[in-house]
Formats: C-alpha cells, sequence, structure tokens
C-alpha cells in the first residue's frame, strides 16, 4: 500500500475509489498524566504525550489502511490527519484519504 500526502503518485493513473479513514481516542494512566502535569512547571518535551501520539497516529493509519485494503486500493492520496483533545489526557486522532486503484 502506498501512501502519499499529494494528490497523486508521479506516473500512475488513479481511478479513486471513495474516502477511507481510520480514528483512536487515546489516553495515559493516571501516573503519567501527574508526571506529565507536574513538567509543566519546568517546561521540556512532554514525551509521555508525544509517545501517546505518535501511538494513536500510528493505529489511526493502520486502520485506514484497513479500510482502503477493503475497497481493493492500491494507495490512498491526500493524507491528512487531525486530532482534538476529549478531556484531560486524552486525544483523539483521525487520519483520512482518498483510497485509489492503479489503471493500467
Amino acid at each position: 500500500m502506498i501512501l502519499v500526502n499529494t494528490d497523486y503518485i508521479s506516473g500512475k493513473n488513479l481511478e479513486m475509489l471513495g474516502l477511507v479513514k481510520g480514528s483512536t481516542i487515546q489516553a495515559k494512566h493516571v501516573g503519567k498524566d501527574i508526571s506529565q502535569g507536574l513538567k509543566t512547571l519546568v517546561g521540556g518535551e512532554l514525551k509521555a504525550y508525544n509517545d501517546m501520539m505518535n501511538e494513536a497516529r500510528a493505529l489511526a493509519t493502520e486502520r485506514m489502511v484497513s479500510e482502503a485494503q477493503k475497497l481493493g486500493a492500491d494507495a490512498i492520496v491526500n493524507i491528512r490527519y487531525a486530532s482534538s483533545s476529549i478531556m484531560q489526557g486524552a486525544a483523539e486522532v483521525v487520519a483520512y484519504g482518498t483510497a485509489v486503484r492503479f489503471v493500467y
């Protein structure tokens, strides 16, 4: 599966199959949430939250790819990510794009 954030793939003719998406809501456990809250007092990278968001993006991408595979797609173009805070320490991540099939 080819994943790109452009609306084309050089040298390929594309047949659009439709919108595909994947999402997840992730949260860190209370201990990590408290330690990251204390980190905001002294500054610096919030590594636990950075890890959480990376995991969430990877899972959302996997779910998007799975949906595209069910459509028989060869690639997903114009991929975008969106995130939003659901509550303190929890975030939703959505990955979406257009599933395409190569036309020969």
